[in-house]
């Protein structure tokens, strides 16, 4: 399967033309020849199948055969909401392992402790969109900008909310708490937790505290271990 990710294309589309970047791969890297068949997706949940019919590094034409809506769709809605990590690279290791896995929209948070106060968007959705061509998925989670954590709590929410930490307390497991085939939103703190202000800041706008287990996880296995975690519970 040869697969190519295509934001602006119509669902109603009969022809599409790639751009010279996807032409480029296509044809000079994949040695890909008119007649050749070729996928498509554009990120919004749709699949195409289509032909060839005139390959060029700069413009590859296509026709399009089929289409399958809604393709793979998954029966919940994950909004992950995790401090950048210092070291760039883990943070973009858990979007592509979590885009593999099952997400649906990445918020990047800044806290009271953390060591990252900024990071690239751009870049970080090329991982994604990478991960989600590797994975064969129809949809693209979303990635936003940075916000601060005071923010991001006081932001309407149609679903569950949770925020895992390691201070003591009451706290659940996922497994005690999520309601199937929901909307959630987990938030994972920076390598030194979250302060304990923001934790009762959090909880008095009605999110509930929860535990990964005993082992003390650096920032990305957290958040890829809730990503894991909510998409097994909601394996009906």
């Amino acid at each position: 399967m040869q697969l190519f990710y295509t934001p602006y294309i119509d669902a109603a589309s009969q022809t599409y033309c790639l751009n010279e970047e996807e032409s480029k791969h296509c044809v000079r890297v994949l040695r890909l020849q008119a007649g050749d068949e070729v996928q498509l997706i554009d990120g919004k949940g749709n699949f195409f199948n289509a032909t060839i019919t005139d390959a060029h590094p700069k413009k590859t034409f296509l026709k399009i055969t089929s289409v399958q809506k809604e393709f793979n769709k998954r029966n919940h809605y994950l909004h992950i909401a995790i401090a950048p990590t210092k070291n760039i690279e883990r943070l973009e290791w858990f979007l592509e392992k979590a885009t593999e896995i099952g997400i649906d929209e990445i918020s990047l948070i800044i806290c009271q402790r953390s060591e990252r106060k900024e990071a690239k968007v751009e870049r970080l959705n090329k991982v994604i969109t990478s991960a989600i061509k590797q994975s064969i998925k129809a949809y693209h989670p979303a990635l936003n900008e940075v916000i601060a954590f005071n923010k991001l709590i006081a932001a309407p929410f149609d679903g569950q909310k949770f925020i895992a930490h390691c201070e003591p307390g009451d706290k659940f497991s996922l497994k005690e708490q999520l309601k199937p085939l929901g909307k959630y939103l987990i938030m994972i703190g920076p390598e030194g937790d979250f302060a304990p202000k923001e934790i009762i800041d959090a909880l008095n706008f009605d999110f509930k505290a929860i535990t990964l287990g005993e082992s003390r996880l650096r920032t990305e296995t957290a958040a890829l271990e809730a990503c894991f975690e909510v998409n097994f519970l909601n394996r009906l």
